[in-house]
């Protein structure tokens, strides 16, 4: 046995040709016993930790990277965290509850939930991803935090993934308040619109009505190349934040707007 296949095994890895391929096995249960979740279908979580990376490296091996899970992922926190608002917060507004929701399921708060959960460490991930400083980015964790979530969902349904999920929520739930609080619709409008789509919100007066002193303005607001939302007030200002109140409370309104424009 040679000196390096020694350090390989000794350092928890098996040799694959030339490039030494983590021991997924170890690794995925380690995980599952640290983050306590007993997965049926221990391949789900294995798919959850796979970056693309690492299958461009390793094209030999049968396995799916983890992008699908988490687009099914990001679906069940919307779909959870809208529920769990609704409930807890019986006397807010729609949109308070989704300008709240935005927060909490947004790049830079599953990012945060993933590193403290060090999942960017467990991840399967090609060796020059991590040399650019994969396990740490943003981006890549909150995408692994999604695809840990759709893995749960599929392996053992929405209470599982209730239980796990609303505690570490929960933590967050305080800042998330505060940050809305301190924003108007339309500063959060803006910050949502840019984070996710790379777009800022456009507003434009459709109509004005009535006489000088009792004059009522419309105001549209515009992501892309879409009417996202439609206010109306004595003043343009008060329209036009009204307009955003309407575009956060209706956000399926951007959701192909994401897909056409970016």
């Amino acid at each position: 046995m040679t000196k390096q296949l020694r350090c390989a095994i000794l350092a928890g890895v098996k040799e694959v040709g030339e490039k030494p391929m983590v021991d997924e096995e170890k690794n995925v249960q380690a995980l599952a016993d640290r983050l306590g979740l007993l997965f049926e279908d221990r391949t789900l979580l294995r798919t959850a930790l796979t970056h693309r990376s690492y299958l461009n490296e390793h094209p030999d091996l049968d396995w799916e990277d983890n992008e699908r899970l988490e687009y099914l992922g990001d679906a069940v926190l919307d779909f959870l965290l809208a529920e769990y608002l609704f409930h807890r917060f019986p006397n807010a507004s729609e949109g308070e509850l989704t300008a709240l929701r935005a927060v909490l399921v947004r790049r830079d708060t599953l990012a945060r939930l993933a590193a403290g959960l060090s999942l960017g460490q467990a991840l399967f991930m090609g060796h020059g991803e991590v040399e650019t400083g994969g396990r740490e980015r943003p981006a890549t964790l909150c995408a692994a935090f999604e695809a840990l979530v759709g893995a749960l969902y599929l392996d053992q349904g929405l209470a599982r993934v209730s239980e796990f999920v609303l505690p570490l929520m929960e933590g967050e739930l305080a800042a998330a308040q505060a940050e809305v609080a301190d924003k108007d619709p339309k500063s959060r409008l803006q910050e949502l619109a840019q984070g996710t789509l790379g777009l800022t919100p456009r507003y434009r007066t459709v109509r004005a009505e009535g006489p000088d002193h009792a004059k009522m303005f419309t105001v549209e607001v515009w992501i892309g190349d879409r009417v996202c939302g439609e206010g109306q007030g004595p003043s343009k200002q008060i329209a036009a934040q009204q307009a955003a109140l309407d575009a956060l409370g209706h956000q399926d309104r951007w959701a192909w707007t994401s897909a056409e424009e970016q």
